[in-house]
C-alpha cells in the first residue's frame, strides 16, 4: 500500500482522535464552530452541555453518521491515529473500527445470539465455532454472559431496558472496534443499569476509546478522564474532568457545571 493511499483497513487505524477547524452546517444552519481537540486513546472522553448544544453532532462526526443527513456539510479536519476520515476511506470499514451505541437501546428483532453475530457476519465470518466463539466473548465483556447464556436462542426484544443496552454495547464489541461512540446511553435506564454500563465503560477503556456524551455532569465526573463542555455549537472548554469539575477557567463552564446556568 503506497502511503498517498489513504483507504486504511481498520487494524492501521489509531485509537486517539485529533480534530482541526471543525465546522459543520444543515443547510445554512451552522451547527458547530471551529471546533479543536486532541481526545486521547484507551481513555473515557465525556461530553456536557445543554440540550442541542451540539456534542450530538459532534460525537456522529466520528463515525460519519452526518454523511447520512441531507443538508449537512463539514469542514476542518478530522483524523483517528493518521488516518483523516473525510479522505478516500471505506466508511463501512471505518464504522466497523468505531461502534456506536445509541441513547435509546436498539436491538435487531432477532435472538440474542444473531444480535450478536450480525455484525461479525457482515464482514465474512461464517464459521460457527467462531461465532459461537465471539459470542460467547462479546457478552462476557459486557458482563452478560452468565444472565443470557441459557437465553441466546430467545428474541432479544424480550430483554430488560438495561439488558437491551448492554446487548447493544456487547453488539458493538463483537466486531472489535478500536473506538466506541456513546450517545447518551443510560438516560433512559435505571441506576442500576447504569451503575453497570458506567462499571463496563471503565473496563471497556483498558483497551478501547471511550466517548461518551451525557446530560448527567455526575456520570462524567464519576467515569471519565477527560471532559468538554459544548454550548451553542462551540467547545467551550476542555481539558481533565477533575479540573473541569473543581477548578473551570471559563465562567460560563462554572455556571453549568454548580447549575446556575440561563
Amino acid at each position: 500500500m503506497s502511503k498517498k493511499d489513504n483507504r486504511q483497513t481498520p487494524e492501521n487505524f489509531g485509537q486517539s482522535i485529533t480534530v482541526r477547524n471543525a465546522d459543520l452546517w444543515y443547510d445554512d444552519y451552522q451547527a458547530l464552530k471551529n471546533i479543536n481537540i486532541d481526545i486521547p486513546e484507551r481513555k473515557i472522553t465525556a461530553f456536557i452541555g445543554p440540550s442541542g448544544c451540539g456534542k450530538s453532532t459532534f460525537l456522529k462526526c466520528f463515525n460519519r453518521m452526518n454523511d447520512l443527513i441531507d443538508g449537512c456539510r463539514i469542514t476542518g479536519s478530522f483524523k483517528v491515529g493518521e488516518t483523516d476520515i473525510y479522505g478516500k476511506i471505506n466508511v463501512n470499514e471505518l464504522r466497523k473500527n468505531i461502534g456506536m451505541v445509541f441513547q435509546k437501546p436498539n436491538p435487531f428483532p432477532m435472538s440474542v445470539y444473531d444480535n450478536i453475530a450480525y455484525g461479525p457476519r457482515t464482514f465474512g465470518i461464517r464459521k460457527r465455532s467462531e461465532l459461537d466463539f465471539i459470542v460467547e466473548d462479546s457478552l462476557k465483556r459486557a458482563a452478560m454472559w452468565e444472565e443470557l447464556r441459557d437465553r441466546l436462542g430467545k428474541s432479544a426484544l424480550g430483554l430488560s431496558g438495561g439488558q437491551q443496552q448492554r446487548l447493544c454495547i456487547a453488539r458493538a464489541f463483537a466486531v472489535k472496534p478500536k473506538i466506541i461512540l456513546m450517545d447518551e446511553p443510560t438516560s433512559a435506564l435505571d441506576p442500576i443499569s447504569t451503575g453497570k454500563i458506567e462499571e463496563l465503560c471503565t473496563e471497556t477503556a483498558k483497551d478501547t476509546t471511550v466517548i461518551i456524551v451525557t446530560h448527567n455532569m455526575q456520570q462524567a465526573a464519576r467515569i471519565s478522564d477527560k471532559t468538554g463542555f459544548f454550548l451553542l455549537g462551540e467547545l467551550i472548554e476542555y481539558g481533565d474532568t477533575d479540573e473541569i469539575f473543581t477548578a473551570p477557567k471559563d465562567e460560563r463552564t462554572e455556571r453549568y457545571i454548580t447549575g446556575r446556568f440561563g
